[in-house]
């Protein structure tokens, strides 16, 4: 059985060291993330979870790897949608890379599931929280804001 991935790559001109702050701050990851709160004990084995607007959490796991400014792991359970709950736990890996004035920001995210319909649906999500977190960084605003 072959594994589902989704893989982004995108070049943001900022430092390793702000990148990281806006990964791991839980009030700079509501302003990218479509409003939701990401908040984790950052360390091996810590918890974190991604809560929507409305209290609702959405996805939570495990803090797999910490290596600040480089790369950061997270084991993912989404926990909203029955079905992509039942699919079980992926793994999403963040990897920092300086490249002269900017950072290369390499986002994989993997379940062990052929034709995982959580993968494909992260495969729509990645790009717009990218998009912000890119866009924020470099300007100070976001393209996308979530819609009631």
């Amino acid at each position: 059985m072959a594994d589902s991935t989704f893989i982004y790559v995108t070049y943001i001109k900022t430092t390793p060291e702000k990148l990281w702050e806006a990964l791991t701050t839980p009030e700079f990851s509501t302003r990218y993330w479509l409003g939701a709160r990401l908040e984790a004990d950052w360390k091996p084995g810590g918890a974190w979870t991604l809560t929507l607007p409305d209290g609702r959490r959405a996805d939570e796991g495990e803090v797999v790897t910490f290596e600040p400014r480089s790369k950061l792991a997270l084991r993912w359970r989404h926990v909203m949608t029955p079905e992509l709950t039942d699919e079980g736990w992926t793994l999403c890996t963040m990897e920092l890379e300086p490249q002269d004035e900017a950072v290369k920001l390499t986002i994989t995210h993997t379940s062990p599931k052929e034709s995982s319909k959580l993968i494909h649906a992260v495969s729509g999500g990645w790009p717009k929280i990218l998009s912000n977190l890119k866009s924020l960084l470099e300007s100070g605003q976001i393209v996308m804001e979530r819609k009631p």
